[in-house]
């Protein structure tokens, strides 16, 4: 092993990490599968190390722990393991009339040395599965967990040194101001996953040195429940999605729209289902708690701008809060304008479809959207007249689960995507190249063509 990171300034990690990849040793494909395997290897050997750290930091459940933060890792890299030698294959493409004899491909190469920098609700999950993209296209790499869960933090670093060395891929602990230290490198490519306002310093940063980024933001993702829609279905299906990590979940149900004709029984549907899955969530043992106080405040805060129909139990000093829903919200309320990431939802009522898409439109694009129906006009209508990153007909969260859609916002939502082979996309540089043969050269490019003459030797030829 190389000298570990404390001994190291940023600077010095980022120049060791350049120096490295000029080496081209990240590039080849066997290199490639080799460090995919020692990260997998890696967390395996300190999975119940997670495992333990997830539930210090949120109160994972280990069920919660492994299908949406391990396991879900695990499926990534077995994937692109399999897949990499066709993503990596260059890609053909057809050309036009004046390319006769010409050959045209587009070929992936790694930018170079990439940042990451992970959010905290999905603290391994959401560092990770960048990084396996970085890994897949040949970069090296930095990944900047998130101090707000430090004991997932200190694992994941363990993870990363016993699988890599520092001049590849390092994990770097620490503060805002780390993170800033770090957005002050020249870097050549960066991933950030967090908040939209957080997300706008870290374009800022980038912007300094012209670095491409992807962001992964968030916002406020409705649910449309429909006049014709299976309410039980929806409610339940809601109530999953919304409550799952209690709700720190970027792409959860944030509010949702319910026709006037089904308001009473989605919510009394929504009720019982939300009762089934996590009790009151505030004495339930395996019921994720809020991340630290500040956030926790917050949401107490939300709690009275509106009626509440259940929940809104609290208990500060285990950071948990109930699954709730409340109705009757002023559309100032503050609960209406930011991205609520916590076990709280609105509920509001509409009469027409056309008051649901001036309601969403009027509003910054959301990252995630979900429309409960039985009718293909009503879907339709919807999807052309909305805009948003990506969502469901008829379930919530589940396109985050297909590695064949790409997952990403749009506008205030974020920027770039990834997943599966999009995430081996996003870390390469799309190169394209063109071939010409030496055969024969077709005399109507230069500007010395006489057309007539050549065309008459050309038809003797």
């Amino acid at each position: 092993m190389l000298a570990p990171i404390e001994q190291l300034t940023i600077d010095e990690l980022v120049q060791k990490q350049r120096r490295f990849f000029k080496t081209q040793a990240t590039k080849s494909m066997a290199f490639r599968l080799s460090m995919l395997t020692f990260l997998k290897e890696s967390i395996k050997h300190y999975e119940a190390d997670l495992l333990e750290a997830l539930r210090e930091d949120l109160n994972k459940s280990e069920l919660d722990a492994y299908t949406t933060e391990i396991g879900f890792i695990y499926d990534e890299i077995s994937r692109t393991t399999r897949e990499l030698k066709r993503w990596m294959r260059p890609k053909r493409v057809r050309g036009t009339a004046i390319h006769l004899g010409m050959k045209s491909e587009i070929q992936y190469e790694p930018y170079g040395t990439v940042l990451i920098i992970a959010p905290w609700n999905y603290p391994f999950q959401l560092a990770v599965a960048p990084l396996i993209g970085a890994i897949a296209a040949g970069n090296t790499a930095v990944v900047k967990p998130s101090e707000l869960t430090p004991n997932v933090a200190r694992v994941l670093t363990q993870v990363l040194e016993r699988a890599f060395t520092d001049r590849y891929v390092a994990s770097v602990e620490g503060d805002r101001d780390t993170a800033q230290e770090l957005l002050a490198q020249k870097w050549d490519y960066i991933f950030f996953t967090g908040s939209t306002q957080v997300g706008r310093i870290v374009n800022q940063a980038a912007a300094k040195h012209l670095t491409p980024v992807t962001l992964e933001l968030g916002g406020k993702s409705p649910v449309i429940v429909h006049g014709d829609a299976n309410v039980s279905i929806a409610a339940k299906r809601v109530a999953w999605g919304k409550w799952m990590n209690a709700g720190q979940t970027c792409v959860a149900p944030d509010y949702v729209l319910v026709h006037e004709s089904h308001q009473e029984a989605f919510l009394e549907a929504i009720k019982q289902e939300a009762f089934a899955m996590f009790g009151n969530g505030v004495g339930t043992k395996r019921y994720t708690r809020i991340v630290n106080e500040s956030h926790f405040d917050r949401l107490a805060h939300y709690l009275t701008e509106g009626d509440l129909v259940f929940g809104g139990e609290m208990n500060r000093d285990e950071l948990k809060i109930a699954p709730t829903v409340m109705t009757n919200l002023h559309e100032d309320a503050d609960v209406m304008k930011d991205e609520i990431f916590g076990p709280i939802l609105p509920v509001i009522p509409y009469r027409q479809l056309d008051e649901v898409i001036e309601f969403i439109s009027d509003r910054p694009h959301p990252l995630a959207l979900y429309l409960f129906t039985e009718s293909k006009d009503v879907e339709r209508t919807v999807m052309k007249h909305l805009s948003f990153g990506g969502g469901c007909v008829n379930d919530v969260i589940m396109h985050l689960t297909n590695p064949n859609l790409p997952f990403g916002g749009v506008g205030e939502s974020g920027m770039g995507a990834y997943h599966g082979r999009t995430s081996f996309e996003t870390f390469s540089h799309a190169k394209s190249i063109l071939k010409n043969t030496t055969k024969f050269d077709l005399p109507v490019r230069y500007p010395n063509f006489k057309p007539a003459e050549q065309l008459i030797r050309l038809i003797q030829r």
